[in-house]
């Protein structure tokens, strides 16, 4: 798992779609998700696009969903 993390932060990000969310109001205050090989996913904050995001691996990333959608955060 350790190994497959890394990789997540090694991948070219240049040429990324970053999206953010539908309920996004305006106030730039959101993340921006992208998807990366495998399922995983990174996040980086729309205010600050130049800082490094975060990088999940797709297991990472299907735990964070269901903890949000079941309201644990």
């Amino acid at each position: 798992m350790k190994d497959s993390k890394a990789q997540l932060y090694k991948i070219d990000l240049t040429d990324a779609i970053w999206r953010k969310s539908s309920a996004s109001a305006g106030e730039h205050e959101c993340v921006e998700i992208a998807e990366l090989p495998g399922g995983g996913r990174a996040v980086r904050d729309s205010k600050n696009p130049d800082r490094a995001p975060l990088c999940f691996t797709a297991t990472e990333w299907a735990a964070f969903r269901v903890g949000v959608i079941a309201d644990e955060f």
